[in-house]
């Protein structure tokens, strides 16, 4: 039998990578659906993380610094598993995950995105270089290798400027240049990690998040969003974070999610779940790419979407994976018909009281030190409207505290 066929008469068995505690819906669905279920994490967190051990047929731990393991050491881990365990699928939980399991795909022949696939949803450079090929409008950009063409660059690209760490996720480690000594200063500071940075213009505008579910090729569902003050914004200056589910019927959330269709059919995502981020500029009205991944939204998104449609992203992309590695069909529920919006913050207090906040239509909160955050829903648009100015207006009198910008990977 080929090392990608699955075997109908045994249950299909999944190998998750998860560096940080994240995933358990995916975990818990996918145990449901009949597998057997593998979890290679991060040892630094065995005494803290809370996976959902009831899910899980068993569960390894991979040396690591944090949250960084050894990708030789992991190639050897998971080769002397593989003696007596066949795995069918390796999953990616978090976008630091990305590259292990495909590492892990290559090496065993198994299906899912391979190392130069991986790369669209990982490499900053790699990423905007496809998206432009394709017709995909992105700010303007170059890599960080060579001087002649990074003077070139910044002799014909207005400034500000960012620079990006390549493989780094969201905002952690990305420098805003404003003048041309700026950028040397910072690209001279790499040392001999210059080459794994791209610089880029800095767009003015308002950021938008679009989050999909693929199977086949074909996008299955998508939702699209609204960032309040730009992500980057909050990382580096502070303030208030929050995200909201756009108004059905509108302009540029149909515009988004076709944006996002051809992207993702570009970049040739088969099956599996994408949060896609773009911008509209201040400057022309119009639409650009910023960035993807090949993974569920962090930063308590998927929360949000799950409180306004019904869907749980992490659960649907479980129930896609086995769909696919079996041969059946998939198709997403029917999503609800609520509109919903998240705000979180850092806050002074070690565990805030948010008691003070009592609508009805608050449905979660986040439990979590130092941080205090909220999700409404409600089918009224305006009502939720209402309630994130208020609610943020709120925090950042009363509870908004401040931390820099991380430069590494989050512990």
């Amino acid at each position: 039998m080929p090392a990608t066929e699955h075997n109908s008469c045994q249950p299909l068995t999944m190998l998750c990578l998860a560096s940080f505690d994240k995933g358990h819906a995916f975990l818990k669905e996918a145990k449901r659906l009949g597998c057997r279920v593998f979890l290679l994490t991060s040892e630094s967190i065995k005494d803290t993380a809370e996976f959902p051990r009831e899910s899980l047929d068993d569960i390894f731990y991979m040396p690591d610094v944090t949250h960084v393991w050894d990708m030789q050491d992991m190639l050897m881990a998971v080769a002397h598993l593989y003696r007596t365990i066949r795995f069918d699928r390796v999953i990616a939980l978090d976008d630091f995950d990305l590259e292990k399991a495909a590492v892990l795909r290559e090496h065993f022949r198994l299906p899912g995105l391979g190392d130069s696939a991986t790369r669209y949803f990982r490499d900053k450079l790699a990423m905007r270089t496809r998206a432009a090929e394709s017709g995909i409008r992105v700010p303007p950009f170059t890599a960080v290798a060579n001087y002649e063409e990074i003077t070139r660059f910044v002799d014909s690209v207005p400034a500000p400027w960012v620079l990006k760490p390549r493989l780094m996720a969201g905002a952690i480690g990305i420098k805003k240049c404003e003048h041309r000594q700026d950028v040397w200063d910072r690209i001279h500071s790499l040392g001999d990690k210059q080459s794994f940075h791209v610089l880029e213009r800095f767009v003015p505008g308002d950021i938008f998040h679009v989050d999909s579910i693929w199977f086949r090729g074909e996008m299955a569902y998508a939702v699209a969003s609204a960032y309040g003050k730009p992500p980057l914004e909050v990382s580096h200056g502070g303030g208030v974070f929050t995200t909201r589910l756009m108004e059905r019927g509108s302009e540029v959330r149909s515009d988004l999610i076709q944006m996002n269709e051809k992207l993702l059919k570009a970049f040739d995502l088969s099956d599996g779940v994408s949060h896609t981020e773009f911008i509209r500029a201040h400057e022309d009205g119009r639409l650009y790419f910023l960035e993807t991944s090949a993974r569920v939204a962090g930063a308590h998104i998927a929360e949000l979407i799950e409180a306004g449609t019904d869907i749980n992203m992490w659960a649907e992309w479980a129930r896609l994976e086995v769909a696919s590695a079996l041969g059946a069909g998939y198709a997403p529920p029917q999503p609800g018909n609520n509109y919903g919006a998240l705000v979180v913050s850092l806050a002074r207090s070690e565990w805030p009281d948010t008691s003070g906040f009592n609508d009805p239509e608050i449905v979660w909160r986040l439990n979590r030190k130092q941080h205090i955050g909220l999700i409404v829903k409600s089918p009224d648009y305006q009502r939720i409207s209402d309630l994130l100015r208020q609610y943020t207006e709120r925090i950042q009198r009363d509870f908004n505290a401040y931390a820099p910008a991380r430069e590494v990977v989050r512990e």
